[in-house]
């Protein structure tokens, strides 16, 4: 009982007037976000990381590393006080699907890939927006995902992120639909490529969700074995050298996991510590609670993030389906926010103080932290509307 009355009490703070100006001031900050991402996306700017891409496919094409360094087209990156080249950090699968990069000039290659990647980011939105929000809400939530940094980001740089969330989103509604064989599927999917999502189908597991999980894992594991026909084993090789050995770009100020945050303090180690310790809690509690498979799915996507040695900012699409599922809670109103601060105004703060680069540096780490908060205290995801 006092479970629904404090619901009851809390819809009627958020309700009227409140929301509606919590409402207006988010769009209004989100207008003026994309503003300024559209224009920062469109000047010319380079490859940047689609470059690394199409380095890592023509070597592997030629028979070469795809984990090498390739000037001009593996991107460098100098801040104050940084320093670091971005080669192909992908499994090797990724290598395989490069190459299909090659097909046109860079250049055009690369404007078609963000064209692909806006369309499945708007398809991504539609599908939430018309499985969870009223039409009001529909269109203060489609407006403020547009001006995720994630989402610019990842067109910027000419990331491959967006294909995957949109997976990720197609295996949460199969989940909730108990269609699990299939969410399993599109979930291996984004293991293949993302191996640190591989926290969601263990978390399901232990959780008794098994269909989903195995299913998961037998899909990644299919996907994986590509590359090991292909090239042969030393091409895991080459990747696992190349991923034990990057733990300089951490402390990149877009890096919003645990590890980011306390490499930026100077203290690396407790990341990895704090980062197995939040896994373990997270695996106790799936298996003893054994939660709704929405719930244990929100935690799983949102420790997949955390967790990661690298968790950069365009991992937080992932949590599109957590936030919407969570959007009463004002919290959450505060973390989206924070997610859609433009990645150069975040850069701003290299080279700063300590203390600068562990606040504002770091604002996208704190909007995660945000997010478990909300997630610890609150109960089931309770989206605004679920069409049935």
């Amino acid at each position: 009982m006092s479970q629904v009355r404090a619901r009851a009490s809390f819809a009627d703070r958020f309700s009227a007037p409140s929301a509606w100006l919590a409402a207006i001031v988010l769009v209004g900050f989100s207008l003026w976000v994309i503003g300024v991402e559209w224009g920062r996306v469109l000047a010319p700017h380079g490859l940047w990381d689609f470059g690394a891409f199409l380095a890592s496919g023509r070597a592997a094409a030629e028979g070469l590393n795809p984990y090498g360094i390739y000037p001009p087209l593996t991107p460098h990156v100098v801040f104050p006080g940084f320093e670091s080249w971005n080669p192909n950090l992908n499994p090797p699968i990724s290598a395989l699907l490069f190459q299909l990069f090659d097909l046109a000039p860079p250049e055009t290659s690369f404007q078609i890939w963000n064209r692909i990647s806006a369309t499945a980011y708007m398809l991504t939105i539609g599908l939430l927006a018309w499985r969870y929000t009223p039409n009001a809400a529909a269109i203060v939530l489609a407006v403020w995902a547009l001006a995720l940094a994630g989402f610019w980001d990842t067109l910027y740089l000419g990331q491959i992120y967006i294909p995957l969330v949109l997976a990720a989103v197609g295996a949460w509604l199969l989940l909730e639909r108990r269609q699990m064989v299939l969410a399993g599927i599109l979930i291996g999917l984004v293991i293949a490529i993302k191996p640190n999502f591989l926290v969601w189908p263990v978390l399901l597991f232990l959780a008794g969700y098994r269909k989903a999980s195995v299913a998961a894992v037998i899909c990644a594991a299919l996907i994986s074995a590509i590359p090991f026909i292909v090239y042969g084993p030393e091409i895991y090789r080459q990747w696992l050298e190349l991923v034990i050995s990057d733990g300089e770009r951490a402390m990149f100020l877009t890096n919003d996991s645990i590890s980011g945050f306390t490499a930026r303090a100077g203290i690396q180690f407790l990341g990895t510590v704090a980062s197995a310790a939040m896994l373990l809690a997270l695996a106790a509690w799936a298996f003893f609670k054994r939660p709704s498979v929405l719930r244990v799915s929100s935690f799983a996507l949102l420790g997949a993030l955390m967790a990661s040695p690298l968790g950069w900012i365009h991992y937080t699409l992932f949590l599109l389906p957590v936030i919407i599922g969570y959007w009463r809670q004002w919290p959450m109103w505060l973390a989206g926010v924070m997610l859609a601060v433009p990645v150069p105004i975040v850069l701003g703060y290299f080279g700063a103080a300590t203390l600068v680069q562990l606040t504002l540096g770091s604002v996208y780490g704190w909007a995660l932290v945000l997010c478990l908060v909300t997630l610890v205290f609150a109960d089931e995801p309770e989206p605004l509307r679920s069409r049935t």
